[in-house]
């Protein structure tokens, strides 16, 4: 079935209704997705940091469930959202790339579009990363009604912009030029979430926040640095030569207030459905898109943003793509629950669609954890995959498989009681390695030849 014919067939069923007449129909939740970008395993309150203070998020967690096995779609942010828009994991999602200029075609679907078609009003405020404006990948050809964010994810690194992307068109921040510090992006992107949950309060609606916090250039307003400014050791501002940007504050200070401050963004969201009177049939999911960078010594040091999980962003090791994960839709989600189900983020698709009562398409990697989240029993898949330039990665209930390098051999943990990856058993289970480079003999397919292009300057 092709993309067109599938969204028009999930169209017609999403308008079938099979309700009695004499019933009330229970109206279909909203869906308020909160990604953050870098945010470690180990970076809030509720998973066990103590320097950096995250009352919002710990709050949401103790009103919902908390998950401690979420996983992300990749080691780094462009395959881990095409994952998580496609529903397909990263041996089959359409990009695999992380250069930022890597559109996804017009032929994949998301489930933006399977929710719009169900008649969802979709929003996206924030960070896109899966096509610039002359592509197919702009999110207003990939099912979102409303977009204001940066396209390209170099772009998404300038905390005081001088354009953002409304829809197709540039807006503007005069202020910001001539490293001007007028605009605020991740405020300005906030402000916009709040008009949108405003103005589709009667619902059902999908916002989806992907923040840009708390990845590089390490920029926060001067008022929010000062709680933290002088309680870690600092280096002198300095030229990072690897990124190409001066690090114009103390870096460990700022990064706890951005994550401090996000946290606060985070609270007026929940505060917002709380005004309008729509908590109660929200369901409000919060996650973040990799693990904490891990390649710059003072923002990993004070903090262990990782917790105790093995490495960073970019790897295949559990601190790359384990992540923090909390869901509260109250009357569903049992308030102060915690969860070890393994889920990732190509199981999001199905999840959206089973709750907005619209059907996925049948070639999607993810399972729905819609039962999951009633607190209900529920078999992960048999495998789960990830890949990143050559890498790969494979868990199996409480095995996990680790290709480091193309053409090294897997390496194999498990994870019930080796959470940091310390012990490679592979030697000592040659049957489990065995069975899972039986599964990866079949477990990707090429990835589409992509137009990149590069950030479009308006």
């Amino acid at each position: 079935m092709t993309r067109r014919s599938f969204l028009a067939a999930a169209g017609t069923l999403a308008g079938c209704s099979t309700s009695h007449p004499a019933e009330e129909p229970t109206p279909r939740p909203n869906i308020l997705f909160i990604l953050a970008d870098d945010l470690g395993y180990g970076h809030l309150g509720c998973y066990g940091q103590t320097k950096i203070r995250t009352p919002r998020i710990d709050q949401l967690a103790e009103q919902g469930m908390r998950f401690t096995s979420a996983y992300a779609g990749c080691t780094v942010c462009a395959p881990s959202r095409s994952a998580l828009l496609t529903g397909l994991h990263t041996g089959h999602t359409p990009v695999r790339g992380n250069s930022g200029g890597l559109p996804l075609p017009a032929e994949a679907v998301t489930f933006a579009e399977v929710l719009q078609q169900a008649g969802y009003a979709t929003g996206c405020f924030g960070k896109w990363g899966l096509g610039d404006a002359d592509s197919e990948g702009h999110p207003s050809r990939q099912g979102f009604d409303e977009f204001l964010g940066p396209l390209h994810q170099i772009h998404a690194q300038f905390y005081w912009p001088e354009f953002l992307w409304r829809n197709e068109e540039p807006v503007r921040f005069p202020e910001n030029a001539d490293n001007g510090k007028g605009s605020y992006a991740p405020d300005v992107l906030l402000e916009g979430a709040l008009d949108f949950m405003r103005r589709k309060r009667d619902g059902p609606f999908l916002l989806y926040f992907p923040s840009l916090v708390p990845h590089h250039e390490y920029q926060v307003p001067e008022e929010d640095l000062a709680e933290y400014d002088g309680q870690f050791p600092e280096p002198a501002p300095f030229i990072r030569e690897d990124r190409g940007f001066e690090v114009q504050h103390k870096p460990a200070a700022t990064t706890a207030a951005m994550i401090t401050r996000f946290d606060r963004d985070v609270g007026r969201l929940l505060d917002e459905l709380d005004s309008l009177g729509i908590a109660d049939n929200t369901l409000v999911l919060f996650t973040s898109d990799n693990g904490a960078a891990g390649s710059f010594e003072p923002i990993v040091t004070p903090f262990n943003p990782s917790g105790p999980l093995r490495n960073y962003k970019g790897s295949l090791y559990e601190g790359g793509i384990r992540v923090p994960a909390i869901a509260r839709f109250p009357g569903v989600v049992e308030p102060g629950s915690q969860s070890d189900y393994p889920w990732t983020f190509w199981d999001l698709f199905p999840t959206f669609a089973e709750l907005a009562e619209a059907e996925a398409p049948s070639t999607l990697d993810g399972k729905s954890i819609v039962p999951v989240l009633h607190g209900e029993t529920s078999s992960p898949p048999e495998f789960l995959y990830w890949e990143a330039g050559g890498k790969q990665a494979v868990r199996t209930g409480d095995w996990k498989a680790v290709r480091p390098a193309p053409d090294a051999p897997l390496e194999l943990y498990d994870l019930s009681s080796d959470l940091g990856e310390t012990a490679n058993l592979a030697a000592a289970q040659a049957g489990v390695v065995e069975l899972i480079e039986e599964y990866l003999s079949t477990a990707r397919r090429d990835p589409p030849e992509l137009p990149e292009s590069g950030w479009i300057r308006p």
